[in-house]
């Protein structure tokens, strides 16, 4: 069978401290309650430079500067660990802090909704003309207009119908609401979405810049976020897509967003691989921003604690997807698994449905999956927040379901899970941990040799949209290209060999004469 290829992945990470305190859930019900809580009073002595936050081994790691196999020998905790070789550039992506990131959601801007202080416009400028990978993105002419003044921009939050931005706690802009009464277009929701859009729009400038994909090559692009955009008559109508690729100049693209709580990166590659191998499109691009609505999440339980609050890093990813050529690693279509309705919800029904019913469909055990990605949280983050280690939890259920199966002896369950487990490393932003960060990491891993297949699964909570109890999981196979691609039908040989049955038939009448 002809499956598609994984060409390419890029990650991106934002440290967004002042957006931790001002926007992040988890302080905006808090502020609502109580203005002068004490989290809220102890908050900004927990927060991280943009170098400790860089030097984080699980951010090194996210953006390919560091090994998942590599962490694991780090000593816990890894907040106290200095890291050899750190660097805001990485193999797959780039950390950039928050001024950065703000300029840039003024440039994603088109409605002229984010207006920010002269002074903080101006010096931001500088540093995004600088940069290689965002100094090329579509309309920076933005940062040359119509910037804010301090009392107008003062003015606009304190009536409510803008969001501050603020850097430094200083109050540096503002996104206002898109209509007067739509809550769809509401300020909040213009905030986040823009936040989702610009962090997008980052990771796919990375994607290029990382890899040999150009903008005009892309034909399709798969949004995976959490956010929704529309308007009071279609709340989430979309397209983060189409808006992402405007700004990024993928003129031939077009595309759509898909939706699943944290399951979503799965499903949407799971869709780029059919849309690839049928060959409606060469060039799929699936991928996802942040989200400002989860940063400081658990940020309560790091304080009570004495740790920093970890969830300051919006999170981005971008993969792309493309027919086989012969080299990229595969996905195995054969090989989807899908929680299905009927499934169950029990943590070995869902291991199951969506580990091993696919394996068995292509005839592999347990074992024949070299590693194992499934739910990245970072533990460092959900331990205090008692959550437990999210990783952990899943490789000892896979590896329980091995011996369960007759694959493996009980005594070897924790050799099983040492050898195709890794440690979580990505921030906790809803969609991003699920399996997609290790996407880069297995593309040099299998193309290299260390490792022949790896199976990335991707889990969701249905319940958290009241719609229904049901959980979430889709899974896929990547592997080692077998080298030999399914070149179909050639239409010219096909010509050639009809005609030539049609001149043999033609003899036939004058041979009975």
């Amino acid at each position: 069978m002809n499956f598609p290829v994984i060409k390419g992945a890029a990650y991106g990470l934002i440290q967004a401290n002042d957006m931790l305190v001002h926007h992040g859930t988890t302080q905006t019900m808090e502020r609502t309650k109580d203005p002068k809580s004490g989290h809220l009073e102890k908050l900004p002595g927990h927060l991280r430079s943009f170098e400790q936050a860089v030097g984080y081994p699980p951010n090194q790691v996210y953006i390919g500067n560091m090994t998942p196999d590599q962490l694991r020998d780090v000593p816990r905790p890894w907040y106290k660990q200095s890291v050899t070789g750190k660097s805001r550039d990485g193999k797959y992506g780039e950390i950039i802090p928050e001024d950065e990131f703000i300029g840039l959601m003024k440039i994603v801007d088109t409605f002229e909704l984010v207006i920010l202080e002269e002074q903080f416009q101006l010096g931001v400028r500088g540093k995004i003309v600088a940069h290689p990978v965002l100094g090329v993105i579509k309309d920076i002419d933005k940062l040359d207009k119509n910037p804010g003044k301090p009392e107008e921009i003062r003015k606009l939050v304190d009536s409510h119908i803008a969001q501050p931005i603020y850097f430094e706690n200083q109050l540096v802009g503002c996104v206002k609401r898109a209509h007067e009464f739509d809550e769809a277009l509401s300020d909040h929701v213009m905030y986040e979405n823009l936040v989702s859009k610009a962090s997008a729009v980052f990771v796919l400038q990375l994607l290029f810049h990382k890899t040999k994909l150009k903008a005009e090559q892309v034909e399709y692009i798969i949004e995976c976020s959490e956010e929704a955009c529309g308007d009071m008559n279609q709340r989430g109508g979309g397209n983060f897509a189409k808006s992402i690729g405007e700004m990024c100049g993928c003129l031939n693209a077009t595309g759509s967003d898909t939706r699943s709580f944290c399951a979503a990166p799965a499903h949407a590659m799971v869709e780029a691989a059919a849309l690839a191998q049928s060959g409606i499109f060469k060039n799929i691009v699936v991928l996802a921003g942040g989200s400002s609505a989860k940063l400081g999440m658990n940020s309560k339980n790091h304080v009570e604690k004495g740790m920093p609050a970890f969830e300051d890093m919006l999170g981005a990813f971008a993969i792309h997807i493309g027919d086989n050529d012969g080299f990229s690693p595969m996905i195995r279509t054969d090989g989807v698994g899908r929680h299905r309705i009927g499934s169950g919800s029990s943590p070995q029904a869902v291991m199951t449905a969506i580990v091993a019913e696919p394996l068995d469909r292509i005839g592999y055990k347990i074992l024949d999956v070299d590693r194992y990605a499934a739910e990245l949280q970072n533990p460092e983050i959900t331990e205090p927040a008692g959550a437990g280690d999210v990783p952990l939890a899943n490789y000892k259920m896979i590896s329980a379901l091995g011996v369960k199966r007759g694959e493996l002896d009980r005594a070897d369950l924790q050799k099983a899970v040492d050898g195709f487990g890794m440690p979580g490393f990505a921030p906790t932003q809803g969609h991003i941990p699920s399996g997609v960060p290790f996407v880069g990491h297995a593309l040099e891993m299998i193309l290299s040799g260390q490792i022949l297949r790896t199976m990335i699964i991707g889990k969701g909570s249905l319940f958290l949209g009241r719609m229904t109890n049901l959980f979430d999981g889709v899974s896929l196979i990547i592997e080692k290209n077998s080298g030999t691609i399914d070149a179909g039908f050639n239409k010219q040989e096909v010509r050639g060999m009809i005609a030539k049955a049609l001149r043999d038939f033609a003899k036939t009448f004058g041979e009975d004469k």
